[in-house]
């Protein structure tokens, strides 16, 4: 199947977040870092790291490959815990996170996807999964529910829609995610009208200069 037909998983947190957002990064592929996403590339960079370790019947996997074929999504888990049972491995997947738990589901979503990959590869059933807050160092764990298995699905179903139609969603500023927001001066929730693109916004302010 061709690459280009996957979903990232990154992707479902981003939609879930804010959809302009996600458009942005994945339709428009606009980046910027802040200092928020900088914390967040550090507290990943060990996970980062592709390796294998184990201890007290633990068998630790960072930066594991993911991909659900008839999903078509993919992407990298940070951690990938493999607890020894009495019917063998039990798969955990933990993904890291710089603050500190969400009001909203955008990281169980996330989460809950790199579960649904694990289950497709390994062939069983995993019903539960961790994040890890650096502001809290502190795990929570995610329970992978009906619920929650339902709204991954819609979000990948939305996710893939808005791609394939290359589409952005108006903006519509709320302070509390748009000024915490990298992309704030790129998306300009302020300014922008409601059918006009990042780029074309850019292309006007160069005109103007």
């Amino acid at each position: 199947m061709d690459d280009d037909d996957f979903v990232p998983i990154s992707a479902l947190q981003h939609y879930l977040y804010c959809p302009r957002q996600c458009a942005l990064i994945h339709v428009e592929q606009v980046w910027a870092e802040s200092v928020h996403t900088a914390q967040g590339r550090v507290l990943h960079e060990r996970a980062d790291r592709p390796r294998s370790a184990k201890r007290r019947g633990v068998r630790t996997v960072t930066a594991m490959p993911l991909a659900h074929a008839e999903l078509r999504i993919r992407g990298i888990a940070d951690v990938v815990e493999f607890h020894a049972t009495a019917q063998g491995e039990r798969a955990v997947p933990v993904e890291y996170k710089r603050g500190r738990p969400k009001t909203h589901r955008a990281d169980e979503v996330q989460l809950c996807a790199q579960a649904l990959c694990l289950e497709a590869m390994l062939g069983h059933t995993i019903p539960l999964g961790d994040l890890f807050y650096g502001e809290t160092h502190r795990r929570v764990e995610v329970a992978f529910d009906d619920e929650l298995r339902q709204l991954t699905y819609g979000t990948v179903t939305a996710v893939r829609e808005m791609i394939a139609a290359r589409l952005t969603p108006k903006a519509v500023y709320q302070a509390r995610k748009c000024d915490a927001c990298s992309l704030i001066d790129l998306c300009q929730p302020r300014v922008v009208g409601r059918h006009r693109c990042v780029s074309t916004w850019l292309a006007q302010q160069l005109h103007e200069a």
